[in-house]
């Protein structure tokens, strides 16, 4: 694959079905080519297929294996279809990322409406938990695999501004220890890594704003914002035999914000 170097046997993912979703772009799209760069079988899931389509043409064209399928995460009712065409077209799935997210932010608590709230939580929370089931079921009946949850730093330290995307990503964090301890038994392991800010184009209102980047990267340690291709490594680790021990648990990608 691009003449990519032979990966170290411990963090191999060659041969692995992954599903991401929002894997078009963003950190998704740096998974998505990250995964299918090293030898994966990569699903590219998010509500527009065209931008899934254009993304696994461009991972074929460089000899990668891609599939797209539009999905929206936020409707429980297209996710049982999502998975059931993953195995019909590979037979297996190894490895979830629930990626797929919104923030937005809202005025203040009492102006964020019922439908902003009901959106927030069906694709940052309720999405990855009917997903995190169905996935873990599949997994099960083929030796097991691996869930990855994508969420943030908000979980942990909430604005007035993040209001219900925090409590979302929160209740992610609860969802990732829980289904951890239930799914281990049949070996599927549950982790989550904890995102700081990154330069995608949901957040580029503020990271590319000049006015405003110098009081973004202020408490980072690393005073820069984050790639989307860092958040590359962290998965693989969670997805390979690297972290045969490791479930339950949680990884902070953001530079070293200051506590």
């Amino acid at each position: 694959m691009n003449d990519a170097p032979t990966p170290d046997p411990l963090f191999d993912v060659a041969g692995k079905v992954v599903l991401i979703t929002g894997g078009s772009r963003g950190l998704g799209r740096a998974m998505s080519l990250g995964f299918a760069d090293r030898g994966a079988s990569v699903v590219v899931s998010s509500r527009k297929y065209d931008a899934c389509h254009a993304l696994a043409e461009e991972i074929n064209a460089r000899g990668g294996e891609s599939f797209p399928r539009a999905c929206h995460v936020g409707d429980w009712r297209q996710l049982d279809g999502l998975i059931d065409d993953v195995i019909e077209r590979y037979g297996r799935l190894d490895v979830l990322i629930n990626n797929a997210g919104m923030s937005p932010i809202a005025p203040s608590l009492l102006e964020t409406s019922e439908a902003l709230v009901d959106k927030i939580i069906d694709i940052n929370f309720k999405g990855p938990l009917r997903l995190t089931a169905l996935a873990a079921t599949t997994m099960a009946a083929t030796g097991g695999g691996s869930i990855i949850n994508i969420s943030s730093l908000a979980s942990r330290r909430p604005t007035p501004v993040t209001t219900a995307y925090s409590a979302a990503k929160a209740g992610l964090n609860a969802l990732t220890q829980a289904s951890a301890q239930e799914y281990a038994a049949v070996n599927v392991r549950v982790n989550a890594i904890i995102c700081g800010t990154f330069d995608t184009d949901t957040t580029a209102g503020f990271v590319r704003n000049p006015d405003i980047l110098t009081s973004v990267v202020e408490p980072i340690a690393l005073h820069r914002i984050g790639r989307p291709d860092e958040v590359v490594g962290a998965a693989f680790y969670l997805a390979s035999a690297a972290s045969s021990y490791t479930t339950g648990s949680f990884i902070t990608i953001d530079g070293g914000v200051a506590p």
